[in-house]
């Protein structure tokens, strides 16, 4: 592997990882720990594994460990590092630094001192199973592990029902039938989900449904491996044609016809086409009223 052997700006890289096949990492990553003065990893194990798959060579340099348990000492000496005009990359054990990864600490202490932060973006474990659980994807939320406590696990998804939006979680595969049954609980039943499990992986699977028949189906069915589940928007009341006539009205007070079609047919879960065809009308018919 022929790296871009130029050095790199001082400052804190956080650098995307794969999460699951080697091969996903981007060639800018792969520059970035080619010619980073220190490495700095949530896994020194794994970043170590990681660079000698793809043949990045360490050349003297230091490995260092930060991770959920690292403290101020640890921060304070990458601070130190970039400060004396070095390069950090730093690397979760998968995916992308911060996303239920360590890292937000690390990122507001160089911050704090006007020092420089980038991002070398890649492989999300919560892009990847949304792109692939057949649900909506123009909003969502990402959750990431509900509480382990009942009564907090409760209480979040009870606050989660109301938003419009498909909603994102991580979760264990010894709780994932108990997690899929409180969401049902809470979200609705019928709610479409999926459950992503191995995402880029050999046994990569997803299983999609409603969130009682998933619950059913993990509860007979144990499970292995790193899962997310993608939660769809919450059902909605069928809209009648006045109500969709409302709605764009209300809209093309204050916009474009072709920007309130998207907006409602968005909202409403609709074919965009056939909404900006509706639209059309009644733009024209407003114009024929003042003429």
């Amino acid at each position: 592997m022929n790296f871009n052997n130029k050095p790199i700006s001082a400052g804190l890289y956080f650098v995307a990882t794969p999460i699951g096949t080697a091969r996903d990492i981007t060639l800018r990553a792969l520059d970035i720990l080619a010619n980073a003065d220190l490495i700095a990893a949530e896994d020194t194990r794994t970043a170590r594994k990681l660079m000698e798959i793809h043949g990045v060579p360490l050349g003297g340099r230091s490995v260092i460990a930060y991770h959920d348990h690292s403290g101020p000492a640890q921060r304070a000496g990458i601070v130190s590092a970039v400060k004396s005009g070095k390069s950090v990359a730093y690397v979760s054990e998968a995916g992308t630094p911060l996303v239920a990864d360590p890292g937000y600490a690390l990122g507001r202490a160089l911050i704090s001192e006007g020092l420089p932060v980038f991002a070398a973006p890649g492989a999300s474990a919560v892009l990847a199973a949304l792109a692939v659980a057949g649900l909506p994807t123009d909003r969502f939320a990402f959750i990431g592990f509900l509480p382990s406590g009942q009564a907090q696990r409760e209480t979040e998804l009870a606050g989660l029902r109301a938003l419009d939006m498909s909603l994102v979680f991580y979760e264990s595969p010894k709780r994932i039938s108990e997690m899929l049954r409180t969401c049902a609980s809470y979200l609705g039943e019928d709610r479409q989900a999926a459950v992503c499990r191995e995402l880029t992986k050999r046994f990569e699977e997803v299983r999609r449904g409603q969130l009682a028949d998933l619950a059913d189906w993990y509860e007979t069915n144990p499970t292995k491996g790193e899962i997310v589940v993608v939660v769809g928007r919450p059902s909605q009341a069928e809209a009648t044609d006045d109500d969709i006539k409302s709605a764009l009205q209300m809209a093309m007070r204050t916009m474009r016809v072709k920007d309130a079609a998207t907006a409602v047919a968005g909202a409403m879960g609709l074919p965009r086409r056939q909404i900006y065809q509706l639209a059309l009308e009644l733009s024209s018919g407003d114009d024929a009223d003042e003429t």
